[in-house]
């Protein structure tokens, strides 16, 4: 049985969601990281960069959150393009867009705008423009398409779902209005059993809800600490 080291941050919350929606069989591990636990000998064992999420899959051990993905997809061949070159140049592309700009950019926005202890005018421009420029081009993708790759519901989804659910707290509770495109691929995803089932993996254990201010306030107030 996989086991998912996990916390409430976007990150751990699209793996998740993959692993409900392949109906595989795992043991949830929570890792407490207002507590600092990513830095306990034994998870540092596992991910040297003392981040969640990770997975131990037999002898395999996974981390980074779209690492995690790509594998739980290979391995399965669930929620994945065809296998042609021109669908799989496009896999890699939107998921390490996703990767390297819609998260980060999202995290340092808002660690800047909400929870720097001295904000600094440059930095708070600087990544929500990055931030909202990263989501419009995700919007403008789905103008075209009901599905990030296409017509199909894949890890890339999942991938953006983790952190584009948070877009009220990253741009303003009005930012969705002006992604419709995206508003709507959140709704459809949100309307899925599975993500309810994802979501819910927060009343296993005490871990306080993604929504609380507290819990907000740690999961971003340092961004590299989930990948």
């Amino acid at each position: 049985m996989i086991k998912f080291y996990y916390s409430l941050a976007p990150n751990p919350m699209k793996v998740a969601l993959f692993l409900e929606e392949a109906g595989l069989p795992y043991e949830p591990v929570p890792v407490d990281t207002r507590k600092g636990e990513q830095f306990s000998p034994e998870f540092t064992a596992l991910n040297p960069n003392n981040k969640v999420p990770c997975i131990v899959d037999g002898d395999a051990t996974v981390f980074d959150s779209n690492a995690i993905l790509l594998y739980l997809g290979e391995k399965t061949g669930k929620f994945m393009p065809a296998n042609t070159p021109k669908a799989r140049g496009e896999l890699f592309s939107w998921l390490m867009f996703v990767a390297s700009g819609v998260g980060p950019y999202s995290g340092q926005a808002v660690h800047f705008t909400r929870f720097a202890p001295e904000p600094k005018e440059y930095a708070v421009n600087r990544y929500v423009f990055e931030a909202k420029r990263h989501y419009g081009i995700v919007d403008a993708r789905l103008a075209q398409r009901p599905f990030m790759l296409g017509d199909a519901y894949t890890i890339v989804d999942m991938a953006l779902w983790g952190w584009a659910r948070l877009v009220p707290f990253v741009l303003g509770e009005d930012a969705l209005a002006g992604l419709p495109n995206l508003k709507r691929l959140l709704d459809v995803i949100d309307a899925r059993p599975a993500a309810a089932r994802a979501l819910a993996i927060k009343d296993r254990h005490s871990f306080k809800t993604e929504f609380d201010e507290e819990a907000k306030r740690h999961m971003f107030r340092h961004t590299v600490k989930a990948a």
